[in-house]
């Protein structure tokens, strides 16, 4: 090993044995790092829906199990594989989704590298960050940088704040443009706002509840919120708040199926429907006529490569986007995912990764 620190043998994590089993709050071994890896003392992580969805066993990809869940976590490095040049013991760094790829097909080797075949999958398909000490390979961590003192607040940028600029990008939305975002109160939704303006685009936010609204509009300053449960004709109402065109893009990251299809049926001729969400067994679903005579494009966006993740977090840095949160401890996530599953989360939450148990 090229350089470590103090590293206890044992730690704190959460786990389960199986997809859909009891999460178990328990001590398990503190892993080694390999020649090309770093392990990090994780300090905080975000919870994102994707780990519900990894626990639940929701998707047509193979979890490994055990599992430690968790792909938005922060924290200093507290040991650094031998050919590990770029990176220091005290760094602090965030271990996000894509853990590592092979950085040598043609989706590495022309910035897709989240489409590599043999990516690593943070929570997924490797351990996560639901414990104290987590393993991300050097050429993938992300570089936090020094001016991002708050740890709890970063953590949510290394999934949510990077996917919902990733599919911002994707968009090519410019500014000036309106950009529709459902599910806007969520985790993903409240940063993609932010993002949004940051980037000069005007934002038509969909979601329900009083709550929301007001997080939308009064704090992170949508222009227009539609509430998809009280709306008779969202559809109607959404083209009505833009000059009866439609937006110029939506971006949905809703949970539930019948948003894609809704914004297929409103957003502006030209315009991109991106989607991001991902509901159990879904389909994305367009009139072929409207599709082709609107020339309405709809496509997918997956996690950003990592000058994405940079750039988002550049962002951050100058203050731009701030994801809503509230701080619970790793003891908690059996509660945060019931009410994820209640849809009872404005926000996000991030677990404190305590060392004191």
């Amino acid at each position: 090993m090229a350089g470590k620190s103090q590293v206890p043998k044992m730690q704190y994590a959460q786990v389960f044995e199986k997809c859909g089993g009891p999460l178990e709050y328990k001590q398990i071994p503190v892993p080694e790092p390999g020649p090309d890896e770093v392990l990090v003392n994780i300090k905080y992580s975000g919870v994102c829906h994707t780990d519900l969805h990894a626990w639940k066993g929701d998707w047509p990809l193979g979890v490994k199990t055990p599992l430690v869940g968790g792909h938005e976590g922060v924290g200093p490095v507290v040991k650094v594989g031998e050919l590990v040049k770029d990176i220091k013991i005290g760094d602090v760094v965030g271990i996000k989704w894509l853990n590592g790829s092979c950085m040598q097909c043609e989706f590495c080797m022309t910035a897709d590298e989240q489409l590599c075949a043999k990516a690593s999958l943070s929570g997924y398909t490797v351990n996560g960050t639901f414990q104290q000490y987590a393993i991300g390979a050097a050429n993938h961590v992300a570089k936090i940088p020094p001016e991002c003192t708050d740890l709890a607040a970063v953590a949510p940028i290394l999934c949510a704040g990077l996917t919902v600029y990733k599919a911002l990008k994707e968009s090519k939305a410019v500014p000036g443009q309106t950009v529709a975002i459902t599910g806007a109160g969520g985790g993903l939704g409240s940063l993609a706002i932010q993002y949004a303006k940051a980037m000069g685009l005007e934002v038509l936010a969909i979601d329900t509840g009083k709550e929301k609204r007001d997080m939308c509009i009064n704090q992170l300053g949508a222009a227009t919120f539609i509430d998809f449960a009280t709306s008779k004709d969202l559809v109607a109402d959404v083209k009505a708040a833009t000059q009866g065109l439609g937006p110029h893009a939506v971006i949905v990251v809703a949970a539930s199926e019948k948003p894609f299809a809704q914004a297929a049926e409103y957003v502006r001729p030209r315009g991109t429907v991106v989607c991001v969400g991902l509901p159990q067994g879904a389909k994305a679903s367009a009139d072929v006529f409207g599709m082709v005579t609107r020339m309405i494009k709809v496509c997918g966006s997956y996690v950003g490569n990592r000058a994405d993740t940079q750039e988002a977090l550049d962002f951050f840095k100058r203050g731009k986007v701030s994801a809503p949160f509230k701080v619970m401890t790793l003891k908690d996530l059996p509660q945060v995912y019931k009410d994820m599953q209640e849809a009872k989360i404005v926000g996000r939450i991030v677990l404190k990764i305590d060392e004191s148990d």
